[in-house]
C-alpha cells in the first residue's frame, strides 16, 4: 500500500494566496541594489570635471543630463 504525502506551503495569513520569500533570499539582492545605487548616485554627482575619478569626460557627459534633472551643478 502507498502512502500519500501532504507538503503544506507556508503561506500568509494577511493574504490567502501569498508565498511567504525567506528574508536570506531577499538580503543579497537588496545589498547588491544598495551598492549598485550608491555607485551610480557616485558617478552622478562627482564626475564634474574639477573634481572626477575618470579624466576622459566621457562619464561626464554621459551623466550630465542626469545631473543638471537632479540638481547638481557641474559647470
Amino acid at each position: 500500500m502507498s502512502q500519500t504525502h501532504v507538503v503544506s506551503v507556508p503561506r500568509s495569513t494577511a493574504h490567502p494566496g501569498a508565498v511567504r520569500i525567506p528574508l536570506r533570499e531577499i538580503v543579497p539582492w537588496a545589498v547588491f541594489t544598495t551598492v549598485l545605487a550608491l555607485l551610480v548616485l557616485l558617478f552622478v554627482t562627482t564626475e564634474a570635471g574639477a573634481v572626477s575619478v575618470v579624466s576622459d569626460g566621457l562619464v561626464h557627459e554621459f551623466v550630465h543630463d542626469g545631473r543638471h534633472l537632479l540638481a547638481f551643478p557641474c559647470h
